[in-house]
C-alpha cells in the first residue's frame, strides 16, 4: 500500500508539471497505457496469495479510477485558465463609445437626374434608357447627319469600328423608341445617361458627360409646347421666378432650332460676372424634330410632328452649386462630394 500512494504522489507531481494537452497524453499512456505502471501492478497478481490478489487487483483499479479523475480535473483547469486569460486580453471596454459610421451620400449628378426624373414623370413622360455602345445609324444617319454632313465636326466621337462607337448623345434612344412605335404612336420620354466625345478634359469640358434629352411626337405639338415645357423645367431648377428666352441656333435633327437661355438667378437678370451682364445663362438646345428624322423613324412629317430638348446634367449642377472645375464630379473626392445632401 505504501508503494500505491508513492505512485499516486509521483503521478500527481509528474500531472502538475504537464504545460500541454500532448504531456498529458503521454503521461497517461505512462501509467495506463500497456507498458504502464499500472499494467506492470496488475502482472503481479499472478505471484500473490490467492486471498492478496482481490484487495491487490482492488487497489490498483482505485489507483486507475484516481488517476483518471485526477487527468479530467487537471484538463478542465488548464481549460478554465487559458479561457480567463484569452477573455482578459480579448475583452471589450463597452464604456467606450462606438466608432462613428459616416453615412454616404447620392452623387450630385444622380441627384440632379432623379430631380428631373421625377419632374417630367409628374408631367406625362417615361423614362427610356439605351446601351451606351451604339450604331453609326442610329447615332449619326437616322438623326439626319449623313456621313458627309459638316456637323459631324461638332462631335468628334469615339469609333469602335467603322460602324459602331460610344453615343455622342442620348438621342439614338429616341431613334430607337420611335422605331419601337412603329410610326403609328405618339411618343413622350426623357432619356438620361453618359455620353462620350473625344474632347481635352479642362475645367469646362470632359470627355464623358450626361446629358437628358426629351422628346414629344404627336399630332398637335407646337413650338409653344416647347417653350411651356422648358419654362417649367428652367422654374424647377433655378427657382419659380425664372423666365426663359428662346435664341435662332442650328442643329441638324431640329427644325427651328433654339438655344434657351434663363434669366439669372443671381443677379435677377440685371447683369453680373456669372451671366457676364447680359441678365441670362445658356442652358441648353432644343427645337421642333426635323421632318427628315421622324420620316426616317417611320413617322410622317405631314401628320406628326415633335420637339426635342437636351440638357448637360454637369451644366446645370454647376450653374445651381456654383461649382467652376467640372473634374470635381470625377475625382471621388468624399471631401466635395459629401457637401451636397439632398
Amino acid at each position: 500500500m505504501k508503494e500505491f500512494e508513492t505512485i499516486k504522489q509521483r503521478f500527481l507531481e509528474s500531472l502538475s508539471a504537464c504545460k500541454s494537452d500532448a504531456e498529458i497524453a503521454d503521461l497517461k499512456a505512462e501509467y495506463l497505457g500497456k507498458t504502464g505502471v499500472l499494467t506492470a501492478l496488475m502482472q503481479q497478481m499472478k505471484d500473490l496469495p490467492a486471498d492478496e490478489k482481490p484487495k491487490h487487483g482492488a487497489a490498483v483499479n482505485a489507483i486507475k479510477v484516481f488517476i483518471e479523475d485526477e487527468i479530467i480535473r487537471f484538463k478542465e483547469k488548464k481549460y478554465q485558465e487559458r479561457l480567463t486569460e484569452k477573455l482578459a486580453s480579448e475583452k471589450l471596454d463597452i464604456t467606450l463609445p462606438g466608432n462613428q459610421q459616416t453615412p454616404g451620400v447620392r452623387h450630385l449628378l444622380n441627384q440632379i437626374v432623379e430631380e428631373i426624373e421625377d419632374l417630367f414623370v409628374g408631367l406625362g413622360y417615361q423614362v427610356k434608357e439605351g446601351p451606351e455602345i451604339e450604331t453609326d445609324e442610329n447615332n449619326f444617319e437616322k438623326l439626319n447627319l449623313p456621313a458627309d454632313h459638316p456637323a459631324r465636326d461638332m462631335q468628334d466621337s469615339f469609333y469602335i469600328d467603322p460602324h459602331t462607337l460610344l453615343r455622342t448623345h442620348t438621342s439614338p434612344v429616341q431613334v430607337r423608341t420611335m422605331i419601337e412605335k412603329g410610326g403609328l404612336e405618339p411618343v413622350k420620354i426623357i432619356c438620361p445617361g453618359k455620353v462620350y466625345r473625344r474632347d481635352d478634359d479642362d475645367a469646362t469640358h470632359s470627355h464623358q458627360f450626361m446629358q437628358i434629352e426629351g422628346l414629344v411626337v404627336d399630332q398637335n405639338t407646337s413650338m409653344a409646347d416647347l417653350k411651356g415645357t422648358l419654362l417649367k423645367m428652367a422654374q424647377a431648377m433655378f427657382g419659380e421666378d425664372r423666365t426663359i428666352r428662346l435664341r435662332p441656333s442650328y442643329f441638324p435633327f431640329t427644325e427651328p432650332s433654339v438655344e434657351v437661355d434663363v434669366s439669372c438667378y443671381q443677379c435677377e437678370g440685371k447683369g453680373c460676372s456669372l451671366c457676364k451682364q447680359t441678365g441670362y445663362i445658356e442652358i441648353l438646345g432644343a427645337g421642333m424634330v426635323h421632318p427628315n428624322v421622324l420620316k426616317m423613324s417611320g413617322y410622317d412629317p405631314d401628320k406628326y410632328q415633335g420637339f426635342a430638348f437636351g440638357i448637360g446634367v454637369e451644366r446645370i449642377a454647376m450653374l445651381r452649386h456654383g461649382i467652376e472645375d467640372i473634374r470635381h464630379f470625377y475625382t471621388n473626392d468624399h471631401r466635395f462630394l459629401k457637401q451636397f445632401k439632398r
